[in-house]
């Protein structure tokens, strides 16, 4: 691999420098693509979005193999084990929370279900103020 300075060939940046900004690059956009599929309410377009997240993901995971092989970044420490299944437990009853709750709303039979702090509207016919 190529790992003379390319500042010294012209070029504004090291090649290691440059690799981590694109490393960061691809951590950034992956974060907007993740944000995109959730919010596509079209399901062509949050198919695209997370074809696009999972391509992304993989580039940049092929990225950071190669600059790790060229020691060119180091992983962080490594994490206890404990903590890592702290963590998925955790997420694992927030995701069945959620899962509870979207059953809940979608079994209510009320039309106003969904917006929780809406008053149901209660019809007046002896107040002068409704008409």
């Amino acid at each position: 691999m190529y790992t003379q300075s390319l500042s010294s060939s012209g070029n504004f940046m090291q090649e290691q420098d440059l690799l981590k900004s694109i490393l960061a690059d691809l951590r950034r956009t992956s974060r907007e693509y993740t944000t995109a599929t959730t919010e596509a309410s079209c399901p062509t377009v949050r198919k695209m979005f997370n074809d696009l997240t999972n391509d992304t993901l993989r580039l940049q995971g092929e990225l950071f193999n190669l600059m790790q092989q060229n020691n060119m970044y180091s992983a962080s420490s490594k994490a206890l084990r404990s903590d890592v299944d702290k963590q998925l437990q955790s997420a694992q009853q927030t995701q069945q929370k959620c899962q509870q709750f979207i059953q809940e709303k979608n079994t209510q039979s009320s039309p106003y279900s969904q917006a929780p702090n809406v008053p149901q509207h209660q019809p007046s016919y002896g107040n002068p103020y409704y008409m």
